[in-house]
């Protein structure tokens, strides 16, 4: 058994927009391993167009995706909340082997557990190439746009 990871449901303005943080902060490590930590044993995902279910299946997703994501940098924004669930938006960029950048556009649902592990991901995401001189995101977000939200475009 895990021990809790706060914040815990049912979240507030407050909280929820600290476990968003948390999330981006965790995925701009590209470490699969922990960002794993934060899901349930049996977390169900759908992302794009697969389907994962369980930590195992999260860290090999993730390490697939990293290693085609180059210099992956992601923003996520609090969408909404209530009770266990929270929605975000998110955009991260990356280039590709080749060396093409690419912005990814999504939106996040998520559904916790009593404490705070998430139990459900669903992810719909949109690639975007990109030039390298329009790039907006450049590693993980400075302590200075903590709370900044995202452009839409």
């Amino acid at each position: 058994m895990m021990s809790p990871r706060p914040p815990l449901p049912p979240f507030t303005e407050e909280t929820a927009r600290q476990k968003v943080q948390a999330a981006e902060d965790a995925w701009n490590t590209r470490d699969p391993e922990r960002v794993a930590l934060a899901y349930t044993e049996d977390s169900v995902w759908r992302n794009r167009s697969e389907f994962l279910t369980g930590r195992e299946e999260i860290v090999a997703f993730l390490r697939r995706k990293w290693e085609r994501e180059h210099d992956y940098a992601l923003r996520k924004d609090l969408w909404t909340f209530g009770g266990d669930r929270i929605a975000v938006r998110f955009q991260y960029e990356w280039h590709d082997a080749e060396g093409r950048w690419w912005r990814s556009y999504g939106n996040e649902l998520w559904e916790f557990t009593a404490d705070g592990l998430m139990s459900r991901r669903e992810a719909s995401i949109n690639d975007v190439p990109i030039e390298e001189s329009e790039r907006r995101i450049h590693g993980p977000r400075p302590e200075s746009e903590r709370g900044a939200g995202i452009p839409l475009a």
